[in-house]
């Protein structure tokens, strides 16, 4: 290109939008939420031999102040930020976000970053979900927080028990509302994972969701050690690149932000039911 076209490209285009790099295909975020003792001692050190990147939401929830069986204590969270993993946030007591308390997720989100800064992490700029329970109302008080990016589930495009969802498309969706392209569960096999990734192209970027692997204390998110092992064998012969969700800043421009954060959201609804047909 002309050093002069690059020079006027530069005037007219947002820095942000020149800076970003392009999408590649079989971008995939890996994410973990609530806290579960296996990421430390069974998620941990099969992503640092794969050298794959990961976001870990963290949450005080369920008895996790007293159950260090089921749960990670301070200190393993703190070992994994010092691995180079993303320690986000995931609120106090695992509260759902609805419209109904929205006046308490404010204290929820500062009860972790206070926790953050007390074990020498910082404070966090992603957000999960609690269950996957989401409220519009709640965007701008994540966006006061810090947090550039959050993570929803597949619903409402899918049911929640079905653990299917949508590919991240920049600029259609909010980045405080985030799809799960795949949300792992019991009864997974490798072809559902495969599925969530495929969707991982055109610009297009497949984030997952995983609890245990395996959850001790939730059976019905329960990821078994061996089938996660196999998922990360996938990826890795696959040549995606995995990453925590901090990360999408290096592809994201954060100035496109959508007019209506949920129309994409009932344009996939729509297209669902087409495909149902009469």
């Amino acid at each position: 290109m002309n050093r002069h076209l690059v020079f006027l490209v530069a005037l007219v285009l947002p820095w942000r939008a020149v800076c970003v790099e392009p999408i590649p295909d079989r971008l995939v975020v890996l994410t973990f939420d609530d806290s579960s003792k296996s990421h430390f001692t069974i998620a941990r050190p099969l992503l640092l031999k794969h050298k794959f990147g990961a976001t870990f939401f963290i949450t005080e929830g369920f008895d996790f102040p007293t159950n260090k069986k089921d749960y990670m204590t301070w200190e393993e969270i703190s070992r994994l930020h010092q691995d180079g993993f993303e320690i986000g946030n995931h609120t106090v007591s695992h509260m759902g976000v609805s419209d109904k308390n929205l006046a308490d997720l404010p204290g929820q989100l500062r009860g972790i970053n206070a926790q953050c800064e007390k074990h020498g992490i910082p404070s966090p700029v992603t957000f999960a979900y609690p269950g996957n329970a989401i409220s519009p109302g709640g965007l701008p008080i994540l966006k006061d927080l810090g947090i550039r990016f959050a993570r929803r589930g597949g619903s409402p495009e899918y049911p929640y028990k079905d653990g299917r969802g949508f590919a991240y498309e920049p600029g259609r969706d909010h980045p405080l509302l985030i799809p799960t392209a795949g949300d792992a569960r019991p009864t997974w096999v490798l072809e559902d994972l495969k599925r969530a990734v495929a969707q991982a192209r055109n610009g297009k970027i497949a984030v997952l969701q995983f609890h245990g692997v395996p959850d001790t204390a939730h059976a019905w998110v329960n990821t078994p050690q061996g089938q996660f092992e196999s998922y990360l064998n996938f990826l890795a012969v696959e040549k995606c690149t995995v990453i925590p969700l901090r990360d999408l800043a290096r592809y994201v421009d954060l100035t496109a932000i959508p007019a209506d954060p949920l129309a994409i959201v009932e344009e996939r609804k729509r297209q669902l039911e087409l495909k149902k047909g009469p």
